[in-house]
This record gives C-alpha cells, sequence and structure tokens, in this order.
C-alpha cells in the first residue's frame, strides 16, 4: 500500500505540473492572440458566448478529461486559452488530477507487478506476450497510414 501511496503522489505532483503548465501556456497563447491579427476574429460574438461557456462550463470537462487518452492536454490547452477564472479551473485540475494518479498508480503499478512475474517465473511467455503486443501496434500503425494515404487509383479519377 505505501508504494501505491508514494506512486500516486508523485504521480499527482507530475499531472498538477504539466497540466497546470499546459493550462499556462494556453493562458498566454490566448493573450497573444487577442493581441494579433486575428484579434479581429476572436472579438466575435460567436467566440464570446464560446468562451463564456467554457469559463462557466468547463470544469466538468477539464476533470473528466484526466480519464481520457489524448484529450487532457486540449482540455486544459482550450480552457487556458479561453480564460477560464482560476477559481473554476483549480478545483477541476485537482479533481481531475487525483483522479488519474490513482487510476495510474493502481493499474500501472499492477501491470508492472503482473509483467515482472511473467518475466521472472515464465521468460519465453513474457517475451512473446512482448513481441505479440509490438506486433499488434506495428499492424495498427501501418494499417492507418495505408488508409490515410489515397492510393495512386483515387489520385487519378480526381485530375479527371
Amino acid at each position: 500500500m505505501d508504494k501505491i501511496a508514494l506512486t500516486a503522489g508523485a504521480l499527482y505532483v507530475i499531472v498538477l505540473l504539466r497540466a497546470g503548465g499546459t493550462f499556462a501556456v494556453g493562458w498566454l497563447a490566448g493573450a497573444g492572440a487577442r493581441r494579433s491579427r486575428f484579434a479581429g476574429r476572436i472579438s466575435s460574438a460567436k467566440f464570446g458566448r464560446a468562451e463564456r461557456a467554457i469559463q462557466r462550463w468547463g470544469a466538468p470537462v477539464v476533470a473528466v478529461s484526466f480519464l481520457t487518452v489524448g484529450f487532457q492536454t486540449a482540455a486544459n490547452f482550450l480552457a487556458g486559452s479561453m480564460r477560464m477564472p482560476l477559481p473554476r479551473y483549480l478545483p477541476a485540475l485537482f479533481v481531475g488530477g487525483a483522479a488519474w494518479a490513482l487510476v495510474y498508480a493502481t493499474a500501472g503499478l499492477g501491470a508492472l507487478e503482473v509483467l515482472g512475474r511473467l518475466f521472472a517465473e515464465r521468460t519465453a511467455l513474457g517475451v512473446s506476450a512482448v513481441a505479440v503486443l509490438l506486433l499488434v501496434v506495428c499492424g495498427v500503425v501501418v494499417y492507418r497510414r495505408r488508409r490515410a494515404v489515397p492510393s495512386s487509383a483515387d489520385t487519378v479519377a480526381e485530375e479527371s
């Protein structure tokens, strides 16, 4: 239990620094955009309504974003660039960051422990599992890249 508490504490500090830093970078980027040539576009009524909605209702989105993969950075940056007030942002950061740290500390340590035992007791099975995992990841990457690149037949059809 001490190992989980120590890991969760370290991860909590990391997520507070990382997400808070992302929020600060977003805040600075938003301030810079408001002073740039995009200021006219940003000052529209539609943008103002979106900004007020995020300022008011964005905190739950920020908190839940920590339980997703790949969305939390965008949510924190957007909260900063849309000037979410700190009294609304900080509780979401603290709650969401705590949930993230606990999930990764418990599930992460459990997965590492299982892998450690697997390699210690059945090395061949552990190596095989890692090899299969790597092959699956490589296969997914190749599949996605092939789907993203248009074939030569598609290119010829578009040109005619």
